[in-house]
């Protein structure tokens, strides 16, 4: 056994809240998970909304979670859909930052991936992750065809640091000794 004993992790599935209970008796990601760690007070690094997907990391040490979403502290990798043409004056846009309510949010790395119709596919990386992120910078931003708000219509986290999701949606996977002396 090369299992690491404090971090695990979790490929989120859309329709999950990211809670240990919730009061409007939605699906939390603990359902995914053993009763154990609920019960042994394995504790989520970070968010992912209810209608997010992609990898979520969980430890039972405070530290390790502090580490790991204090801004800056490591890197965090996400692939959306956007409604929208996602312009090359949305991207240095994104990469210098728009202000709003929740402080300056932007973007460390913004890659056009490809289109699907009026969609543009990105690879986006962050290194801290304020409420709603991702979805709130590009909902700040204006399709110039339409003059209407982009809008993420998928979004999915692939990596925390050097960690890439690597498990099926709604599976979950202790990482190895070697995954988490990286990560940390």
């Amino acid at each position: 056994m090369n299992d690491s004993k404090k971090l695990l992790a979790l490929h989120k599935p859309k329709g999950y809240i990211v809670t240990r209970s919730d009061e409007h008796g939605r699906k939390t990601v603990y359902d995914l998970l053993p009763d154990w760690a609920f019960n042994d007070g394995w504790m989520p690094i970070g968010r992912l909304d209810l209608e997010s997907k992609g990898l979520l990391l969980f430890t039972q040490d405070g530290q390790i979670g502090n580490k790991l979403t204090k801004p800056g502290g490591c890197q965090k990798v996400y692939e959306i859909w956007v409604r929208g043409h996602v312009t090359d004056e949305h991207i240095a846009e994104a990469k210098k930052g728009v202000e709003s309510k929740h402080g300056l949010l932007k973007a460390l790395v913004v890659e056009k991936l490809g289109m699907g119709g009026a969609k543009t596919k990105l690879r986006i990386v962050i290194d801290e992750g304020k409420n709603r992120h991702i979805r709130r910078l590009f909902g700040a931003m204006k399709d110039p065809k339409f003059g209407t708000p982009l809008k993420v219509l998928e979004l999915k986290r692939v990596s925390i640091g050097g960690f890439e999701l690597d498990i099926e949606s709604g599976k979950w996977r202790f990482l190895t000794v070697e995954e988490e002396q990286e990560l940390l």
